[in-house]
């Protein structure tokens, strides 16, 4: 455990507003539900290039948080 201290701390580096998102995977988990919850709705998608549309409206609102 010494030894591995300074990779346990690393996000330490970063600005205090960024870390509780550093050290958690809510942001992501809930991304992720916002991602099939809107699949959900549309119900079937006709192609991957639309999927992708979805996904990258999806973080492009995310982003503007």
């Amino acid at each position: 455990m010494d030894a591995s201290e300074h990779e346990v701390l690393a996000y330490m580096s970063f600005p205090r507003q960024h870390r509780t998102k550093l050290h958690s995977t809510n942001p992501i988990e809930r991304l992720n539900k916002e991602v099939k919850r809107r699949a959900d709705v549309v119900g079937i998608v006709p192609n991957e290039a639309s999927i992708m549309r979805l996904i990258g409206a999806v973080l492009f609102e995310q982003n503007d948080e």
